[in-house]
């Protein structure tokens, strides 16, 4: 840890040194990303469209438990960029390659390295290992978990879960975000949508969940949902009739990502759809 201290020390003298203005170190959160392997290409792209928008130190948290050494391999970077009349400012990136034995205890290596006195923020990439240590640990140091639950092969049994993280840490999920416009949409159909019996939806398993579950909480009912899998989602219908999602920008897995950065608080909406699949008859 002292190590990649004194590299990051070393890397702001020099960008310091070299910028036509005085850089600007900036945090305004500890941004932490679990990424086991099969993750990691997507990972990095998505966190290259996020210093802009939410300068921070992150700390990425590559998993390598079947390696043959037990080590920790660390490389550090300093990104930095020109923001108007703040001149150039600069944020920390620090990626820890947590290898063999070392993968088991993540929180004793990411802890030392958050900013004090800021939020810290954890993106799971991929399934999400209940009871694990590796969780366990994380979500001890953390304020906020992200997911995506389109990342989880078996998204009945994880939501099925889910409930037992929120009055521990508060939890944010992509897929539900994803669904805003047709929640938009649906919403507007109130009162009538009352009456509504069946809801089918074509898109990945944990967004069918979710839309159905949602429902089911607001009208305090169970609603039958048909589901038919897709890559994403691309149909909604309410007993036949289609429903077109509310016009939206498009958004980039880093604008996704990015606007759960902006959340501090827990989202009671969600836990309640998650809490209200029992409503939900498949």
């Amino acid at each position: 840890m002292r190590d990649i201290e004194r590299e990051l020390s070393r890397l702001r003298s020099e960008a310091t040194a070299d910028a036509p203005s005085p850089g600007l170190r900036t945090s305004v959160m500890t941004h932490m990303a679990w990424v086991p392997q099969a993750w990691a290409d997507e990972a990095t792209r998505t966190l290259g469209g996020l210093g802009e928008r939410h300068p921070s130190r992150t700390i990425l948290l590559f998993p390598r438990p079947d390696d043959e050494r037990d080590a920790l391999d660390a490389d550090v970077d300093l990104r930095c960029f020109v923001a108007g009349g703040a001149g150039c400012v600069c944020f920390e990136v620090i990626e820890l390659h947590l290898l063999g034995s070392r993968a088991a205890a993540p929180a004793s290596l990411a802890a030392p390295l958050l900013v004090s006195d800021l939020p810290a923020f954890l993106r799971w990439r991929g399934e999400l290992p209940f009871d694990s240590p590796e969780l366990e640990e994380l979500i001890g140091v953390a304020d906020r978990l992200i997911v995506d639950a389109t990342e989880w092969e078996e998204a009945d049994r994880d939501f099925a879960r889910l409930p037992d993280l929120f009055d521990r840490v508060a939890v944010s999920d992509i897929a539900w975000e994803r669904l805003d416009p047709w929640r938009v949409s649906l919403a507007r159909l109130w009162p009538d949508i009352a009456e509504m019996s069946t809801l089918r939806v074509v898109a990945p398993r944990a967004e069918a969940l979710l839309l159905a579950g949602w429902l089911g909480g607001r009208l305090d009912r169970e609603v039958e949902l048909e589901h038919e899998e897709s890559e994403e989602i691309e149909r909604v219908e309410l007993d036949g009739e289609v429903v077109d999602p509310s016009p939206s920008p498009e958004k980039s897995p880093s604008d996704l990502l990015s606007d759960q950065l902006d959340v501090f608080v827990r989202n009671r909406i969600y836990e309640e759809a998650v809490r209200s699949f029992s409503r939900v008859a498949t």
